[in-house]
């Protein structure tokens, strides 16, 4: 398949109430609104479209790994740590459940962050190598 799934266009994320989980991703995330009904919100963030959809009360994108542990399904990533620290510093100013700084056993480091209806989300030090050369040639 390779050349075939040129990247992932849109993420589904379940929320309770999609007028305060477009507000709270708008206000807190920079997210660009495109579109709003009472079903659903769509956003634009980090180069990628995200779908805010109404969901049963306590639904997330979270899952539960084999040892229990209730991960998150996305990661975004940032520009190096002085980038990782600063955001790690704002979200935490802004009231947001905000983990640690971890030492994961690989290149950078990364923290993880929750939104309103406690959806996990990942944040990684290193930008992927071919998104870094986008950029460049934009």
């Amino acid at each position: 398949m390779k050349n075939k799934l040129m990247r992932v266009g849109t993420t589904y994320i379940p929320v309770s109430d999609v007028e305060k989980a477009a507000s709270w991703y708008s206000a807190t995330l920079e997210a660009v609104l495109n579109y709003k009904d009472e079903e659903k919100a769509i956003l634009e963030l980090a180069n990628h479209s995200l779908f805010l959809v109404k969901a049963k009360e306590g639904e997330t994108a979270n899952f539960q790994d084999h040892n229990g542990r209730i991960r998150f399904s996305m990661t975004f990533e940032v520009e190096g740590m002085e980038a990782l620290n600063s955001l790690h510093s704002e979200l935490n100013r802004k009231g947001i459940m905000v983990g640690d700084i971890e030492n994961r056993g690989h290149a950078g480091r990364n923290f993880v962050f929750t939104d309103l209806d406690g959806n996990k989300f990942d944040v990684w030090s290193e930008l992927s190598p071919v998104f870094k050369e986008m950029m460049i040639k934009k």
